[in-house]
């Protein structure tokens, strides 16, 4: 990737799609923070960034829904994944000390991923939109007994103290992210592929396209159902699987499946990250780009 290369991500500065986005590209990368998912897309697609950094599910929570519509909605390809694990950290301003602390900010999602800390100390737990907005604002409105819950580089952008790192209740918190970008990704390996399909609606249907990946060995990583928006209790499959299109037996596989599915969208092949070691650095093959 080149230095002038821009990656979109959603939230504020210090998001943790912020830091997922640095952990894949480097730490010096610019980044443009997007309001709402659609922003992302609409970003690179108009040349406003290079790459968008897109989460598509979490270990705990699952599936990103909106994450999956867009990408059937738009002609951008997946680039890489990233694999983050989340760690959240409590924040205050500095000389807070947690015994001072009766109230807790975040986005809802990261304070249920911290109930039982936050339960055990007795705190009023406080939604807000994002987990770097809790951040930010804190930092730009001083509050007296109040604490955020973001990441680690949400701390050093606003300038405050970590009281507590890691107080997430479960420690195998990741969270996947696409890397989307305009054009097909050069080959790499090892690889893996993401599509979406729809089947007829007959019996046997699913289990035939299916079919045409085990008979020659491919190895599913992923498979999922989503309503069909324009046609009521029919659904579309996004199916992720280790290798690449370009690989004589995925290439293969995928032209049966043109013959068997009733449409099917090649939504990219691209480096397999791995899960990231405990200093937060990736093993995963960065884009030689």
């Amino acid at each position: 990737m080149s230095r002038s290369s821009i990656v979109a991500f959603q939230g504020e500065h210090g998001a943790f799609s912020e830091e997922a986005s640095r952990q894949h590209f480097g730490r010096e990368i610019e980044t443009l923070p997007c309001h709402a998912f659609e922003d992302i897309f609409a970003a690179v697609d108009q040349g406003n960034a290079e790459f968008g950094a897109v989460p598509v599910e979490n270990s705990v929570a699952g599936s990103i829904n909106k994450a999956y519509d867009l990408l059937l909605d738009h002609d951008l390809k997946v680039w890489g994944e990233i694999l983050l694990r989340v760690r959240h950290n409590l924040l205050a301003l500095p000389g807070t000390t947690l015994e001072s602390i009766t109230t807790v900010r975040s986005h809802p999602q990261a304070l249920a991923q911290c109930e039982r800390y936050i339960n055990r100390h007795g705190w009023q737990a406080v939604p807000w939109y994002d987990t770097a907005g809790s951040a930010k604002e804190l930092a730009a409105e001083p509050a007296e007994g109040v604490a955020v819950i973001a990441s680690r580089l949400a701390a050093e952008i606003y300038g405050l103290d970590i009281l507590a790192p890691g107080i997430e209740d479960l420690t195998f918190n990741y969270t996947r992210f696409f890397v989307v970008g305009r054009g097909d990704p050069p080959f790499a390996e090892p690889a893996k592929t993401s599509l979406v399909f729809a089947t007829a609606h007959s019996p046997g249907a699913l289990v035939a396209c299916l079919n045409e990946f085990a008979s020659r060995q491919i190895n599913l990583t992923k498979l999922e159902s989503r309503p069909r928006r324009n046609r009521p209790w029919h659904y579309v499959f996004y199916l992720d699987f280790e290798g690449h299109w370009k690989q004589d037996a995925p290439r293969d596989a995928l032209i049966a499946l043109l013959a068997q599915a009733a449409f099917v969208k090649l939504l990219g092949s691209y480096p397999a990250a791995v899960i990231p070691e405990e200093d937060g650095t990736s093993q995963a093959a960065l884009l030689q780009i």
